[in-house]
């Protein structure tokens, strides 16, 4: 793989330069107040435009936020994405109210150098994930007219084939962004040489979502530790009561087979955490996987299941880690996630968190950032890349 990188474009120099970068500050947002709940993402591209902004580059920033679909929505504007932004920065960040419209080339003119811009949520434009390729390039068009060069550090989006990633490097001189190299070059070394025992731990809710990277892994794991609302589906495979817990029926049979197939190295949850309603307040307790009632659900994976994967884990040399053990947003589901956590913190190992709501998880409940090898910023990408897929973006910043 051959791409070029920052550190090519900061030596040709880009003082006074218009610089298009994409990034990837799709940031959550408190649904009562619009405040942003996690600048993780934020805070993920700040060496890339650190480096542009000192090296007296014009710095136009553009990105997406949640799902609109095709028109502006004021409940995803990137409007307070560009005042954090500039905290983080240290100097206002210009915004522009539209993405190619007449805000965006204002204020792209305006810029002096040294000077950052964010550009409006780039999905408020339907050309921007259109599967016509003239009306994606349409837009792309339009988005390279702001730039004389373009970086890619929006590391959560390479796996879409959308504009402002695939369509526009292609008209534009074009690298990696600092985030987006440090993401390629940690995942290559778990689908290259990982050193062993080489442990992935999956969560989340749902199998199918995460059945590619099964089959894709189950060859060259050394052990799958499997918790979250998908334990359920390959419980019902070994012919246990899951009671009302989350269960995709169409996929127990393909568990099965799964099961079968890993000479062991699937392990899954020997206790869980069993409540009443899906409700932070519902009445709960632990209970073996065999004795789960059949009118309750399952919320958490339980201590001893912490414990056994725990061991797995200290044993581990290298470790990916993607999906929560549970409904860690709810305190009284959130022990199973915070258990892998920070046993994966204790382990003499190299840990990737995949992104997603597992990188989320890290922050919510408070845990040490640095104590993990890397944090990936995308879950969906980081996956699809371990499954060997060709990502789009990727494939576009290559030579």
């Amino acid at each position: 793989m051959s791409i070029r990188t920052l550190d090519d474009l900061l030596a040709e120099g880009v003082s006074g330069r218009r610089v298009l970068v994409r990034a990837d500050l799709n940031v959550p947002l408190d649904k009562q107040t619009g405040a942003i709940s996690d600048d993780g993402r934020i805070r993920a591209v700040l060496p890339t435009l650190g480096a542009l902004v000192e090296a007296g580059a014009k710095v136009v920033v553009c990105s997406h936020l949640g799902r609109p679909k095709g028109t502006p929505d004021p409940q995803f504007s990137l409007s307070p994405v560009a005042a954090r932004l500039g905290e983080l920065l240290g100097a206002p960040v210009r915004f522009a109210t539209d993405t190619v419209g007449d805000s965006a080339r204002s204020t792209v003119a305006d810029l002096a150098d040294g000077q950052v811009a964010l550009l409006e949520n780039l999905r408020f434009n339907a050309g921007e994930t259109s599967k016509d390729e003239a009306e994606r390039g349409a837009f792309a068009d339009q988005l390279a007219a702001f730039g004389d060069a373009y970086v890619d550090d929006a590391f959560g989006a390479v796996h879409r084939k959308h504009a402002s990633v695939y369509d526009v490097p292609a008209r534009l001189p074009h690298v990696a962004g600092r985030l987006v190299l440090r993401e390629v070059e940690v995942l290559s070394k778990l689908t290259s040489e990982p050193e062993r025992p080489y442990v992935v731990v999956l969560g989340g809710s749902k199998v199918s979502e995460k059945l590619a990277v099964i089959e894709a892994l189950l060859p060259t794991v050394d052990r799958l530790l499997i918790g979250g609302g998908m334990c359920f589906t390959f419980l019902k495979a070994q012919g246990l009561e899951v009671g009302t817990s989350l269960l995709e029926k169409d996929m127990v049979e393909t568990c099965r087979n799964l099961l079968e197939r890993s000479e062991g190295k699937i392990m899954l949850p020997v206790d869980v955490v069993v409540a009443d309603a899906f409700a932070p307040d519902a009445a709960h307790d632990t209970v073996r996987v065999d004795g789960i009632p059949s009118h309750r659900l399952g919320l958490d994976i339980g201590p001893e299941t912490v414990a056994g994967f725990a061991a797995a884990l200290s044993q581990a040399k290298t470790i990916f880690w993607n999906g929560p053990m549970g409904v860690f947003e709810m305190a009284a589901f959130a022990a199973g996630t915070r258990g892998i956590a920070e046993a994966i913190t204790k382990a003499d190992a190299f840990s990737v968190v995949g992104g997603g709501d597992s990188a989320a998880a890290v922050r919510a409940l408070g845990l040490d950032e640095s104590s993990f090898g890397h944090i990936s910023t995308g879950g969906g990408a980081s996956l699809e890349y371990l499954e060997g897929k060709t990502l789009p973006g990727i494939a576009a910043l290559e030579n």
